[in-house]
């Protein structure tokens, strides 16, 4: 059977969002036995002592490349029926650097502050409560901001598509840099 399974009609709504839920649960517990639902192992990250998280998710992409890239070259992944979110150059500045303010100053990404509420952490169920007040206050205020909400749009835009060179080579080029990126990792973490 090929994939993405939800838009081949494999499953439906339904399936769907239990298959996502799953996929978070899974997730999530993943984060927590690795320490990532601890503020203060996250707040290594910015004093370059502790880059677990920066190798958790870096091994993440990468593993999720190459799934991609193998399956799509297999033919169990038509590619072009993966979904892919337009680019708004602005407005994603904008939320990176908010998303950014407020891991700095709750230690937690919203992932991993999920993590920490679940086990029962005050400093993960107010980075939640933060993140419902912002969604919340975002929603309200959406009228004033929708003009650079929708700003600078690019469309779908994809790494081999800007660099005009195949997938295969971006492939290889984020594997290199990966392995690169862990090596000075674990010197940095090791001069700390």
């Amino acid at each position: 059977m090929n994939a993405p399974l939800y838009e081949i009609g494999a499953f439906g709504d339904t399936g769907a969002l239990l298959f996502a839920l799953g996929l978070g649960l899974v997730f999530g517990w993943f984060l927590e036995r690795g320490g990532l639902g601890n503020a203060t192992k996250l707040a290594g990250q910015f004093y370059l002592t502790d880059l677990t998280v920066f190798k958790v998710m870096f091994s993440a992409i990468v593993t999720t490349l190459l799934g991609v890239y193998w399956l799509s070259k297999l033919g169990w992944l038509e590619l072009p029926l993966v979904f892919l979110p337009p680019t708004y150059v602005l407005p994603q500045l904008l939320g990176g650097a908010v998303f950014g303010l407020g891991f700095v100053m709750g230690g937690l990404c919203p992932g991993t502050s999920c993590v920490a509420a679940s086990t029962g952490k005050t400093d993960g169920l107010m980075v939640v409560a933060g993140m419902l007040f912002g969604v919340f206050a975002f929603n309200e205020a959406f009228p004033l901001l929708e003009g650079v909400y929708r700003a600078t749009p690019m469309g779908s835009v994809t790494i081999p598509g800007v660099l005009g060179v195949p997938f295969g080579v971006v492939v290889f080029a984020v594997v290199a840099i990966a392995l690169g990126a862990f090596r000075a990792a674990g010197w940095l973490e090791a001069r700390a």
